[in-house]
């Protein structure tokens, strides 16, 4: 019988394999949030693009995240389900599910291009690309090479927590890193200097993105943990029936962002125009920029908070894989702690400082009722930032536990049945302030679902014998694995 690998993992401080993994997952997630917000700056920025670029940027955005919903499902399913066989003495099930989700990466992101390029104007329209004629073309110009680069962007985003599953999580970081530092040094000299619009800002981002897909190309074929052979790739269906659900999660996350904005965008709209001030022509846009405004801070802080619930997917994995319920749930303890910490440092700084942060994304040339408002945006749409860090990163660690039904369903409650529900359903009451009370009031919610699903989940964990039995898998390995 082959040795288990990794099994630093199993013995080394609960704290420093934390730090070791949680920190690079941070950095990679919080590069690919800024992804976006970079080209949008160089593209506000060239006097012949400006807001006719920036909104077309927009209009693409949501399509992107399409894209990267399907990716972090192959790629976080997986990597729970390789950290869990590696701790269970399993390297057969590791590498054939990383041979799998190579091949359904490469699979579903060509199928996703080519319905992008099929139907690109239909479902621009759709995302609301054709509020004027220039914002459309340029919006049709961006998609097209955006689109041509989604394998190269899901094939890197996929590949990145599979890496770190491996015991490379430097590694996966500077992938993702090299690739958006490409796309900062290109996005100025293309859009500047080689005056290439929005065609030079696309190419940028696609060059970054084949630059990530071909690191992550070298290291799977210098793995450390797993070693790939011919044999490893095949649509092996019964394996995909375990990992994928395990990055259910992931993908809902990832998706309800879209559903998100669309039911917000639609309704900032409507009740905008029934208030005094915004009903007014110049000041219509207001409440649609400060919310997007509010929203893309809200992504950065959600991104350290998925980060340092992502990276711990390995180490947890391994763990219960190896019968090790008492390290698994000292983990989960330090992680809960830091997820509270991260909120506290989010909610001082927006409830204190939103003035300078909306001055961050250019608010001094704007009128006194656009400050006002995204005052009022910060303060309300995120005082409960606490309880939206607590309540991410205990759905990722219901993943690395193997718990994929679980993690689903508080998962969608909270992105769906609430984020959505709420947006749609509370400015009925409360107007334009509605849409505001709608991410408070979900996350408070969530939490006490939430709240309910940890104290169960520590019970489980709770161990027996000491913490150190290590002959009798527990019930989350056997429900990931399957056997």
């Amino acid at each position: 019988m082959e040795m288990k690998s990794n099994t630093y993992l199993e013995t080394a401080p609960v704290g420093a394999l934390m730090r070791e993994y949680a920190i690079p997952c941070v950095i990679s997630l919080l590069v690919a949030a800024l992804y976006n917000i970079v080209d949008q700056i160089f593209i506000a920025n060239a006097d012949y693009l400006g807001s006719y670029g920036n909104a077309a940027n927009t209009v693409v955005f949501p399509l992107t995240i399409v894209a990267l919903a399907v990716a972090v499902m192959i790629g976080d399913g997986c990597c729970a389900f390789v950290s869990i066989s590696l701790g269970a003495n399993r390297p057969e099930d590791a590498h054939h599910s990383v041979g799998s989700a190579v091949l359904l990466c490469a699979v579903s992101s060509l199928v996703l291009t080519a319905l992008y390029l099929l139907f690109s104007d239909q479902i621009l329209v759709a995302f609301g690309g054709n509020v004027n004629q220039q914002t459309f073309a340029c919006a049709r110009e961006y998609f097209f090479w955006i689109s041509l680069g989604i394998p190269f962007y899901m094939f890197g985003q996929a590949m990145n927590p599979i890496i770190r599953s491996d015991g490379s999580p430097r590694f996966a970081m500077v992938s993702t890193v090299s690739g958006a530092a490409a796309n900062l040094i290109l996005d100025p000299v293309l859009i500047y200097p080689l005056h290439m619009g929005m065609k030079g800002a696309a190419v940028a981002t696609v060059l970054g993105q084949i630059l990530t897909a071909a690191l992550s190309v070298w290291y799977l074929n210098h793995m450390k943990a797993i070693r790939l052979g011919k044999s490893s790739f095949g649509f092996f269906g019964s394996l995909m029936k375990k990992y994928l659900p395990l990055g259910i999660t992931s993908f809902l996350s990832q998706i309800s962002l879209v559903m998100a904005m669309a039911a917000i965008n639609n309704m900032l709209r409507k009740y905008g125009a029934l208030d005094e001030i915004f009903s007014q022509p110049d000041f219509a846009q207001i409440p649609m920029a400060v919310v997007g405004i509010v929203m893309k801070f809200f992504q950065i802080v959600i991104s350290i908070a998925v980060g340092m619930a992502a990276g711990c997917i390995p180490v947890v994995g391994y763990n219960i894989g190896a019968g090790r319920k008492d390290r698994a749930r000292e983990l989960f303890t330090l992680l809960l702690v830091c997820e509270a910490v991260l909120g506290a440092l989010a909610l001082i700084v927006v409830e204190c400082f939103p003035t300078a942060l909306i001055g961050i994304f250019g608010a001094q040339n704007e009128s006194v009722y656009y400050t006002q408002f995204a005052v009022r945006s910060f303060r309300i749409y995120l005082c409960m930032m606490v309880l939206a860090t607590v309540n991410k990163g205990t759905f990722i660690y219901l993943q690395s536990l193997g718990k994929a039904f679980a993690s689903t369903m508080i998962s969608m409650v909270r992105e769906i049945v609430f984020g959505v529900g709420f947006a749609v359903l509370l400015p009925q009451f409360f107007g334009l302030d509605g849409v505001l009370y709608s991410m408070p009031v979900s996350d408070l919610l969530t939490f006490v679902i939430a709240a309910v699903v940890v104290m169960k989940t520590y019970r489980e964990l709770k161990p027996s014998h000491g913490g150190q039995s290590k002959d009798v898998a527990s019930a989350a390995n056997k429900e990931a694995l399957g056997y």
